[in-house]
């Protein structure tokens, strides 16, 4: 069931995704090749649409035009738009995906920069955040360089990964990683909301697309030693909580982070005797 959830979430999200953009390609009234073509191209440089079938894109994309047409007025598709674009990253990426249509042809219209500006409004999105997306895109970049995860997130989704190998979270590893939250100074620009927000990311994250996407994720998104050291450090305070000694399903885990993060055994022992 949760896998099921998960996936339907998923799913949601990716239609509001699409819906955003379509939107914004509709702003002026006219939907032009450029703006098309740009659409395909963000949609297929997103790793939320990986594994998603040419045939399986155009029937979102018809089913996404459909539920536009049907909506009696824009407040009701924002409304919509923020109960399927759950969490900031989210929200930050839909408008990140609607500024680069409005922003296609290296000029937006005042009706195309009107939408952006409700877009932003309806999904929280701060100023600084709407200037650095901006930035990237009339630089030609990519919005992974815009949305990039926290590094805090990061932290949380490897903590998560040890606390759910074993199929459960146990009182003491949920218990730790609230704790490892509220106390360590990688978490002290977080707030308790935006913590939960990352924790349930990580889990449906994990549950969507699997230990190996996630493990990537993480590879790519901890670039430093000192970065992967750290994160390494909090998962063996998960792994311990509670004076346990890990569990085969734990110390599994580790491993499979120890390799992925290219850390020395000398380097694991010395964490390892610290928790």
């Amino acid at each position: 069931m949760p896998r099921e959830q998960a996936v339907k979430a998923r799913k949601e999200r990716n239609a509001a995704l699409v819906e955003v953009m379509l939107l914004a390609a509709m702003a002026d009234g006219k939907v032009t090749q450029l703006e098309l073509q740009t659409l395909l191209r963000r949609v297929i440089e997103r790793p939320e649409f990986e594994g998603t079938k040419p045939e399986e894109l155009n029937a979102l994309v018809e089913a996404s035009a459909k539920r536009l047409s049907k909506a009696h007025d824009l407040e009701e598709i924002l409304t919509s738009l923020r109960e399927r674009l759950v969490g900031h990253k989210s929200r930050m990426l839909g408008f990140g995906l609607a500024a680069a249509i409005a922003f296609a042809d290296h000029r937006a219209t005042r009706a195309e920069l009107g939408l952006l500006k409700l877009f932003q409004a309806a999904l929280g999105i701060s100023e600084d955040e709407v200037a650095q997306i901006i930035d990237v895109i009339e630089g030609g970049g990519s919005l992974s360089e815009a949305l990039g995860e926290p590094l805090e997130r990061l932290y949380a989704e490897v903590m998560v990964l040890v606390s759910a190998a074993d199929g459960k979270l146990k009182e003491a590893e949920a218990r730790e990683l609230v704790e490892s939250f509220a106390s360590d100074p990688l978490f002290h620009n977080v707030s308790p909301e935006r913590a939960q927000d990352f924790v349930s990311e990580a889990v449906s994250a994990l549950v969507a697309e699997g230990l190996p996407q996630r493990l990537h994720v993480l590879a790519h998104g901890l670039t430093t030693h000192a970065q992967r050291l750290k994160a390494y450090r909090l998962a063996t305070k998960i792994a311990h909580a509670g004076g346990q000694e890990p569990t085969a399903a734990e110390q599994r885990i580790l491993h499979i982070l120890q390799a992925t993060f290219g850390l020395a055994d000398d380097e694991v022992a010395r964490l390892d005797r610290q928790a």
